[in-house]
């Protein structure tokens, strides 16, 4: 399997009294087959998968992969703090039909370099599904290095990097390990379109859960090499952008999928977007709507 293109790391909606709702997971996964995003992630940090239970995860897995129907990959989050509990997280997935895992570095126990590259390897020599590392220090405390990552790209079954750096330097550094067998994919909106113009296979992005027509045209035409409509297609993308950073993730995105009808909230300890944000959020629905129609007019063209 080789991963590219606009990957949604998908919120998860909760009704209003913070159970899971169904119906607006539906829509939401509607909504991406819909602006033809090539990928999804479900139960990873912005679908909040710290705070699901076993049976959440599992019922949230199941319906994706029914609902997708081999459409396109279904990445399954499966990183833990241990790596025995993200082995055994990891086959759970692939029973319940996830295409491939992806695993966050161990959160907040900071293991050295040495301890990642044993910790990958055995949840890939598992072999209950491919792997993709992802790399997200301002989340997990730890840094998944470019030489690390380097020991793990050749694995058969790890085959790519989610990378939340912005760097540039970073992102050409894992360039360099980019195969047709290891994808380096962008985990950071705002510059994903500078790293696919360098040679990213694509970005797994939280702003496509509302712009996802959005987001496949940026990724067309970046890894397409045209820079000055991709430039120009970012440029305005980039009042989403700093929305979407305004408050935590997935606060902001959040807000945006409510007041479009889909869903309600968060679980504590994460709170609903600040009052103090709130006209900027309606403003934000509309430019969204405007966005998304000039893409799904080109899509029909």
């Amino acid at each position: 399997m080789r991963l590219s293109g606009s990957i949604t790391a998908l919120a998860t909606p909760f009704d209003a009294s913070g159970e899971l709702d169904l119906d607006a997971w539906h829509q939401l996964l509607a909504l991406q087959l819909d602006g033809r995003t090539q990928g999804i992630v479900v139960a990873g940090s912005t679908g909040e998968a710290a705070a699901l239970y076993d049976a959440e995860y599992d019922t949230l897995l199941r319906s994706a992969v029914e609902l997708v129907a081999g459409r396109i990959p279904v990445l399954a989050g499966t990183g833990q703090s241990n790596t025995a509990k993200t082995v055994e997280q990891t086959r759970r997935a692939a029973a319940l039909g996830a295409d491939a895992a992806l695993v966050v570095t161990p959160p907040y126990v900071r293991p050295p370099q040495a301890g990642l590259v044993a910790h990958y390897r055995a949840v890939a020599d598992d072999t209950a599904l491919p792997v993709v590392l992802y790399n997200v220090p301002g989340r997990t405390g730890g840094d998944l290095l470019p030489e690390t990552v380097a020991e793990l790209a050749g694995h058969p079954r790890i085959i790519g990097i989610k990378e939340a750096r912005s760097e540039p330097e970073r992102m050409q550094a894992l360039l360099e390990f980019k195969s047709a067998d290891f994808a380096v994919l962008s985990g950071d909106d705002p510059t994903a379109c500078r790293a696919m113009l360098a040679g990213a296979d694509g970005v797994i992005s939280v702003g496509s859960n509302v712009l996802p027509a959005s987001f496949r045209r940026l990724c067309d035409l970046a890894r397409a090499g045209d820079t000055g409509p991709a430039q120009d297609w970012d440029a305005r993308l980039r009042a989403a952008y700093d929305f979407l950073g305004i408050e935590s993730n997935p606060i902001p995105v959040k807000a945006l999928l409510a007041l479009q009808g889909i869903g309600h909230g968060l679980r504590l300890p994460m709170l609903p977007l600040s009052a103090a944000h709130h006209d900027a959020a309606i403003t934000m629905v509309g430019a969204i709507r405007e966005l998304e129609n000039v893409c799904r007019e080109s899509f029909a063209a």
